[in-house]
């Protein structure tokens, strides 16, 4: 028998969490009656935990969903944020861009994720409305894990 991966192997988000997130991420998007999503979680060193596509997603939709997710991680706050200082110094953006092969998108719809203790546990990327819209299903579906979502603002 399989012997389980140690708790240490762990890296952030379990499966289960993840899993939770993005059904609920989901559940608010239908609730709210949004165009179709895709959210994609992350562990904290940036690996796919989940991915779900609802029916009608356009083709781009999971990498843009990741592109909001790894551009969180990458900067070490949500992309509420970065899309602020996307606008204020796009020279920055542009590098980030380049430094990251074009994976980071500067829009919100990237939230980090942490533990009651701030620890980064991963990020959510969800993509398919509008991008404030994207961003409040990816606040449901972390808050419906029990975590604590971070989008870039001030607490």
């Amino acid at each position: 028998m399989p012997q389980p991966a140690h708790p240490a192997a762990i890296n952030g988000l379990t499966l289960a969490q993840s899993e939770t997130i993005a059904a609920a991420a989901l559940a608010k998007g239908r609730a709210l009656g949004l165009l179709p999503l895709c959210v994609v979680v992350l562990d904290a060193g940036g690996q796919l935990k989940s991915a779900r596509r609802e029916d009608g997603a356009s083709i781009l939709r999971p990498e843009i969903a990741t592109g909001k997710a790894f551009g969180a991680l990458a900067m070490g706050f949500g992309t509420r944020e970065l899309a602020r200082r996307a606008q204020a110094v796009p020279g920055f953006t542009n590098a980030l861009s380049d430094l990251t092969g074009g994976r980071a998108v500067p829009v919100p719809g990237g939230v980090l994720v942490r533990d009651a203790n701030n620890i980064l546990l991963g990020a959510v990327g969800i993509s398919g409305d509008a991008s404030p819209k994207d961003e409040e299903c990816c606040i449901a579906g972390i808050e419906a894990a029990g975590l604590i979502a971070d989008t870039g603002d001030p607490a």
